[in-house]
């Protein structure tokens, strides 16, 4: 059975953190996954210059969200011109009442999904089968997810955390059938439901990972055959984006597809790269009657003019998860938003509120990493101490962690104080240890111990060794 964290959104993140830890499958697919995903980005960009691409899609990301008004206006002339509609929503709840208007109006009983963590965001598939519409998820990982009544876990794995024994026990479960231990067999099995679903469906709803302002051009970039079918076979295609999603121009988006597929898997180029242009022409076979495109604002109007703007140029490529620390060892479910990991410990707070989500920005050891990986260079490391200085600024800090940095920042600021603590601590930390080792801390330092030993301080400082050697 899933746990709570997996199947509802919550606020807990510490006590997510502490069943994730303890749950032996999930280190094991973490481990498997993070690591081969991480891996694959190291190799991914042999025979290109990295560096300038980054700097280029920074600058055509910087652009855009500069004349962000004008870009989107250009983007819905451009969407009516080839055809289609666009439709404007404030919040989630606006974004959820606007798909069901589009789907009444086209008498919608079915509906099939691609992957799309904006509809994730959003609470898309509640809302649907509320009023009464059969959803049906369409990736493979999302279709597993849906069976088993859990969240994703991951921007572009969502299943990460189950390993493939658990997968195929819950597709036998549910699907109530024999299937071998086998990856290609198990796609199989889903395949053959997935099939009858995309014949029958009346509408079908994607995501956005870039929306072309000169061409009102939608493009989805996928592993699977599933978002081509999503878009071509029902009557109806709804496409739902965050309003930073848009580029200016149609040659931009090589730019970006470089990046996209070589920091998220490691492939020079995704095996489907869908570039949707509006309804279905006279004439043409494939491709639906209506086209609808549903721009999300949610928030980020305001983080655009604000300090943590550069979150809103994250292309949902997942590189900063598989190399964060934190990430690898607690998983997507810990926390508790529809973004985890560092991105998601930015982006949580700012769109769902500080306040309820105020152990996400500590929920990292700053060593850079998920920079280093990004393929746009966004500051997470930067934006995540901001957001634990806003905390302090609104008193979501406790009176013992104040008083802490308090000290320690009139400890920094003296050299005798700083002298006189090192040496009053190095005494005291000695007289608690053996063998090397502090086996239980005091006080707030006692959540260090309780699942690791702490190293005991030398008994000589450095500033004494310093003077032995005469410096």
């Amino acid at each position: 059975m899933p746990s709570s964290y997996a199947t509802h959104a919550h606020k807990d993140f510490i006590g997510a953190s502490r069943e994730a830890v303890e749950d032996p499958h999930l280190q094991t697919a973490l481990q498997r996954l993070t690591l081969r995903l991480a891996e694959g980005q190291q190799g991914a960009f042999g025979g290109l210059d990295r560096e300038a691409l980054r700097e280029r899609g920074r600058a055509i990301k910087d652009e855009a969200l500069a004349h962000l008004d004008r870009y989107l206006a250009e983007l819905e002339a451009s969407v009516v011109r080839v055809g289609g509609r666009v439709h404007w929503a404030s919040d989630g709840a606006e974004a959820r009442e606007i798909v069901l208007r589009i789907a009444r109006e086209h008498g919608v009983r079915r509906v099939v999904k691609s992957k799309s963590m904006t509809t994730e965001e959003v609470h898309l598939n509640g809302a649907l089968e509320a009023a009464g519409m059969e959803v049906t998820e369409t990736d493979f990982g999302e279709f597993l997810l849906q069976l088993a009544g859990e969240r994703p876990s991951h921007l572009v794995a969502p299943v990460l955390h189950k390993t493939r024994e658990r997968i195929r026990a819950l597709l036998v479960e549910k699907l109530n059938r024999e299937i071998p231990d086998d990856p290609a067999a198990m796609a199989a099995a889903a395949r053959a439901v997935l099939r009858d679903r995309f014949r029958e469906a009346d509408m079908g709803i994607t995501g956005v990972n870039f929306a072309v302002a000169e061409t009102g051009t939608v493009v989805l970039v996928s592993n699977e055959g599933n978002a081509r079918l999503t878009t071509t076979t029902p009557r109806v295609h709804v496409a739902l984006m965050g309003i930073e999603k848009v580029i200016p121009r149609f040659e931009d988006l090589g730019v970006f597809l470089k990046l996209l597929a070589r920091s998220a898997t490691g492939q020079k180029m995704s095996v489907y790269t869908s570039l949707i242009t509006g309804p279905r022409r006279p004439g043409e076979a494939d491709g639906p009657e209506a086209f609808h495109l549903v721009a999300l604002d949610n928030g980020r109007s305001r983080i655009l003019s604000g300090p943590f703007r550069e979150s809103l140029y994250c292309i949902r490529c997942g590189a900063c998860l598989n190399t964060c620390p934190v990430y690898r060892k607690v998983g997507g479910h810990a926390y508790g938003g529809v973004y985890a990991g560092p991105i998601g410990a930015v982006l949580t707070p700012l769109y769902d509120g500080l306040p309820d989500y105020h152990h996400l920005p500590h929920a990292s050891s700053l060593c850079g990493a998920c920079q280093q990986a990004c393929p746009l260079r966004i500051d997470i490391p930067h934006m995540l101490v901001a957001l634990r200085g806003r905390l302090a600024e609104e008193g979501e800090v406790s009176l013992a962690e104040r008083l802490i940095y308090r000290a320690w920042r009139a400890g920094l600021r003296s050299p005798g104080l700083y002298r006189l603590g090192t040496w009053a601590a190095r005494r005291l930390l000695r007289l608690m240890g053996r063998e090397g080792w502090i086996a239980e801390m005091p006080g707030p330092a006692a959540g260090w111990t309780r699942v690791r030993d702490f190293p005991m301080p030398a008994e000589r400082g450095f500033r004494e060794r310093l003077g032995e050697l005469g410096l």
